[in-house]
């Protein structure tokens, strides 16, 4: 027969526990629970990682599609100039030096936003700093004495562009 608090009537004196088996009680709930959102956590993970493989997957398919219609495009354009008059090999050559251009364009513009980087100045010169043992240039200037708004004001702004 199982013990049934509810059905057991009220009485005037409640039973006492000691308080080690009210911690041992919590404690074993609250590894419970913390094992049943472990497990939650991993069920949703596996769902969405699921669900992330089969898009990356589409994802690729459709990429190599696009490949596919830029390839055949090219030759469209390079048969179109040919129609026009164009020689063969003037014609394809028209269309690959095309997308050459395009290419260095690009890679310019990757460079040039490559450059931009700040490459971590400032975490790096915070280790260095606690490396040495010595306070960042500006950090020995903060006092007491300064307001909320000023602490903090010797650093460099961090750029949303960057």
């Amino acid at each position: 027969m199982t013990h049934n608090p509810a059905a057991e009537p009220l009485s005037a004196e409640p039973q006492e526990e000691s308080l080690g088996a009210l911690v041992a009680n919590a404690t074993d709930h609250i590894s419970t629970l913390v094992r049943a959102e472990i497990e939650l956590a991993k069920a949703e993970l596996r769902f969405d990682a699921k669900r992330v493989g089969t898009a990356a997957g589409l994802f690729g398919a459709a990429a190599f599609m696009a490949h596919l219609c830029l390839i055949l495009a090219s030759f469209a354009i390079a048969y179109g100039l040919v129609a026009l008059g164009v020689w063969t090999w003037l014609a394809f050559t028209i269309v690959t030096v095309f997308y050459l251009v395009v290419a260095a364009l690009l890679v310019l513009f990757g460079v040039r936003r490559l450059k931009g980087l700040a490459g971590m100045r400032r975490t790096m010169r915070s280790l260095k700093s606690l490396r040495g043992g010595e306070p960042e240039s500006g950090l020995a200037t903060i006092g007491a004495s300064q307001s909320a708004g000023q602490v903090g004001s010797h650093r460099e702004p961090v750029s949303p562009d960057r």
